[in-house]
C-alpha cells in the first residue's frame, strides 16, 4: 500500500527537480509565423531541460543588436544574406547554427489583378533593407520586368538597374510598414510575415512571387561566443524534428516551407 505514493512523490520530486535544473533562454522572434512556430518548439525543448521564453520585436533591426548586447541568447528571423550584411555594416559577433523557414517574399496589389497591368510609371514599394529590397528587384528582373548590372550579387539596389520599360517608380519603405503601403502604390512587395499579420494570403494574394528555392532560407543566429555550447545542439534539434514540420505544413499551407 506504500509503495505507489511513495512512487507518486518520486515522480514529483523528479519533475521538479527537472524543473529546477533546466536552462532559461531568450530567443528574438517577429510576431507572427517565427514566434508561432516556436510555440510548438517550446514543448519539445522543455523535455529536454531548455526553457524558452520567446522576445518579440515588431522590427528587422533591434533583433540583431539585443542579441549581440546579450540581451537575448538567439533569435530567428533572418537569412543568411541579411546577416551577413548586419554583421558587415555593424560588426556583429553573430552566426547561424541551424536553418528554419523559408517565406518567399510576394508582389501585392489592391489596385491591379496581374503586374503587366501596372501602367508605365506606376509605383512599387520595396524593403529599404538591401537585403530585402535587393531580393525584390532580383525577382522584378527574373519576371522580366526590369534589368540589373551583372554581377550585383544578392544586394541589387535602385540605382542597378539598366533597363525599366515601363519606366516604374520604386519607393522605399521599412518592411513592416509595406501593407500600409498597399493604398498608396500600385503594387508592394511585403515579406510573408508581415502579409500575414495584415490579413493577406502569401500564396493566394500575390500577384509575383519569389521562387521557394535559392538563398533566403530563414536562420537561428546566437552570438560567436556561444554556438558550440549544448544548448545551441539542444534548441536546433527541437526545432528540426518531425513535429514541428508538420506544425508548419498544417498552419502555413504552402506559405512558409520547412528548409529541413
Amino acid at each position: 500500500m506504500s509503495f505507489r505514493p511513495a512512487l507518486i512523490i518520486a515522480t514529483v520530486l523528479a519533475a521538479w527537480s527537472a524543473a529546477a535544473t533546466a536552462e532559461t533562454i531568450k530567443i528574438g522572434v517577429t510576431p507572427g509565423p517565427h514566434a508561432q512556430i516556436f510555440e510548438a518548439v517550446k514543448p519539445i525543448a522543455a523535455k529536454q531541460g531548455l526553457d524558452i521564453q520567446l522576445i518579440e520585436f515588431s522590427d528587422y533591426v533591434v533583433p540583431n543588436a539585443a542579441l549581440d548586447a546579450g540581451d537575448i541568447q538567439a533569435n530567428s528571423f533572418q537569412n543568411q544574406p541579411y546577416l551577413d550584411n548586419q554583421k558587415a555594416d555593424r560588426g556583429y559577433k553573430i552566426e547561424a547554427v541551424g536553418l528554419t523557414v523559408n517565406f518567399p517574399i510576394g508582389v501585392y496589389s489592391k489596385k491591379h489583378k496581374a503586374f503587366a497591368d501596372i501602367p508605365d510609371g506606376g509605383k512599387v514599394s520595396i524593403p529599404n533593407d538591401p537585403t530585402n529590397g535587393g531580393r525584390v528587384l532580383l525577382l522584378l528582373r527574373d519576371k522580366g520586368a526590369i534589368k540589373l548590372k551583372d554581377g550585383v550579387g544578392f544586394k541589387p539596389t535602385v540605382l542597378d538597374i539598366t533597363e525599366n520599360p515601363k519606366k516604374l517608380k520604386f519607393v522605399e519603405v521599412d518592411a513592416a510598414q509595406a501593407p500600409r503601403a498597399l493604398d498608396d502604390v500600385d503594387a508592394a512587395a511585403i515579406n510573408t510575415n508581415y502579409a500575414t499579420q495584415a490579413g493577406l494570403d502569401p500564396v493566394k494574394d500575390p500577384i509575383l512571387r519569389e521562387d521557394p528555392k535559392g538563398p533566403y532560407v530563414n536562420l537561428i543566429a546566437v552570438r560567436a561566443a556561444d554556438k558550440d555550447k549544448p544548448w545551441v545542439k539542444t534548441l536546433v534539434d527541437a526545432y528540426h524534428t518531425p513535429e514541428v514540420k508538420e506544425f508548419v505544413l498544417t498552419k502555413f499551407k504552402g506559405a512558409v516551407l520547412p528548409s529541413w
